[in-house]
């Protein structure tokens, strides 16, 4: 979450009186997140997180808002947004989509414990299950096709160890066939900045699903397991949490380190492209695409198999 457009108090007011949440006390953006304009909001009626959309489909943010109410109905944790008397969860606000959500309890945990791997392994794949029974979901934005697109258009803007680096990486990636691994809904980027614990350091909240859409369920807990699980400890819970929710098929078991490498790729890219055509803004987050340049060279030497 970062900030690309500033809201004025006033002009705020004035969009939340259909919200009926009472006067606007406070309002301050929020410095983290690399997509959209994010503030905390506070009225008479509690505590909020507002988003302004900075490029999206409409298409796409019907879809989202509509995903993030249907998991809080089926019991996940994550932000429901706030609808008008029409039902109307979005309108325009400085020009641009907004939505109001409901604001989560918790912190975030940078060293997430065994525990709380399994914790959150079991919660995503419960959420795998509710998004089975979400209608007519938007492919993940982020899939197959647009890394192979990004990283072709990336490829010569970058110095020559990153270029021989995601040539190969492309390559390889194209002779990967994930097409009859079990798909649904994924969240795509559940890292630890986007889930929250409370004070009993019980998983509180899941943030953040700005990503979401269809996809290789193995692909989501991919992109878990490359940033939560700095040791074969932690990435054993997590697998363990999620199997005693959904268990694992032979042809994921295999899939498994092409698959980590497919997720470390796209946040490079995401990152690479953030770097390479960066957005002014008002407080905006810069993330280093280093990290995951570095990760997917690790995962390409030494792949890690699944913890049976």
């Amino acid at each position: 979450m970062s900030v690309y457009t500033r809201i004025g108090r006033d002009e705020l007011s004035a969009w939340l009186q259909p919200l009926a949440l009472g006067a606007l006390i406070d309002h301050a953006g929020i410095a983290a997140g690399m997509q959209n304009s994010n503030y905390f909001v506070t009225t008479a009626a509690g505590r909020f997180v507002l988003t302004v959309f900075e490029r999206i489909d409409i298409a796409a943010l019907d879809f989202y808002l509509g995903l993030m109410e249907a998991l809080a109905d089926r019991q996940i944790p994550c932000p429901k947004p706030v609808a008008d008397a029409a039902g109307r969860h979005w309108r325009l606000l400085a020009g641009k989509p907004a939505a109001l959500l409901s604001c989560l309890p918790g912190k975030i945990e940078e060293e997430p414990t065994a525990s709380q791997c399994r914790a959150l392994g079991s919660m995503l794949a419960r959420l795998h299950h509710a998004g089975q029974s979400i209608g007519d979901p938007l492919p993940n934005p982020c899939g197959a096709a647009w890394r192979r697109q990004v990283g072709e258009q990336l490829l010569p803007r970058l110095l020559p160890a990153e270029r021989e680096l995601l040539a190969d990486e492309l390559a390889f990636q194209t002779f990967q066939n994930f097409s009859m691994l079990p798909r649904g809904v994924i969240h795509a980027d559940l890292f630890r900045d986007n889930v929250l614990w409370d004070e009993a350091g019980q998983l509180s909240g899941i943030l953040d699903f700005y990503f979401a859409g269809e996809d290789s369920l193995l692909f989501d807990l991919a992109v878990v397991a490359n940033d939560w699980c700095f040791n074969h400890a932690t990435l054993t819970e997590l697998i363990a949490g999620y199997i005693s929710q959904r268990p694992l098929d032979e042809l994921e078991m295999a899939a498994w380190p092409a698959m980590q490498r497919a997720a470390a790729l796209r946040f490079w890219l995401l990152r690479l492209e953030v770097r390479h055509h960066p957005r002014g803004g008002e407080v905006v987050t810069i993330k280093d695409p280093d990290q995951f340049a570095q990760l997917l060279q690790r995962l390409r030497l030494a792949p890690q198999p699944l913890p049976r």
